[in-house]
């Protein structure tokens, strides 16, 4: 099974997804994109497959997102990924590839519905909010 995570180990649903595709019985690629960000090629395809535009993908909040004037509306996507490539931080997270699609998972549980596989038991949330009953069954 070849499924990727491009995520933030200090990033609650980064975690939690994460979780989720364990729980699944994947073990997916681990890419901490903070210090290993996406090729621009790779990038650009994941917002397109996750049917995103380059705007829709960047992270504001905890981000030199407003510093750097990117809600400026004249600028480009290709002056947008130039500073998401700069300061990896502004890629939204996590971001996970399988061969059934790409979704930014925001929140988490969006990951199942590129991952058609059984859950393996329950899941919560770190939150606490259940997702997964005993019985491997979607909840929320």
């Amino acid at each position: 099974m070849d499924v990727t995570i491009y995520h933030n180990p200090a990033c609650g649903t980064s975690r939690n997804t994460l979780a989720l595709i364990r729980n699944a019985g994947v073990e997916p690629t681990v890419i901490d994109y903070l210090k290993t960000p996406p090729a621009r090629a790779v990038l650009q395809d994941m917002i397109a497959k996750a049917g995103l535009s380059v705007r829709e993908a960047i992270r504001q909040k905890g981000t030199p997102y407003a510093e750097l004037g990117l809600d400026d509306p004249k600028l480009t996507d290709d002056q947008l990924l130039d500073a998401m490539l700069a300061h990896p931080i502004l890629i939204n997270r996590p971001f996970v590839v399988t061969p059934w699609g790409v979704r930014l998972s925001r929140p988490s549980e969006i990951v199942l519905d590129i991952l058609p596989l059984p859950q393996k038991g329950p899941f919560h949330k770190e939150d606490g909010e259940v997702l997964i009953d005993a019985w491997g069954n979607r909840v929320a």
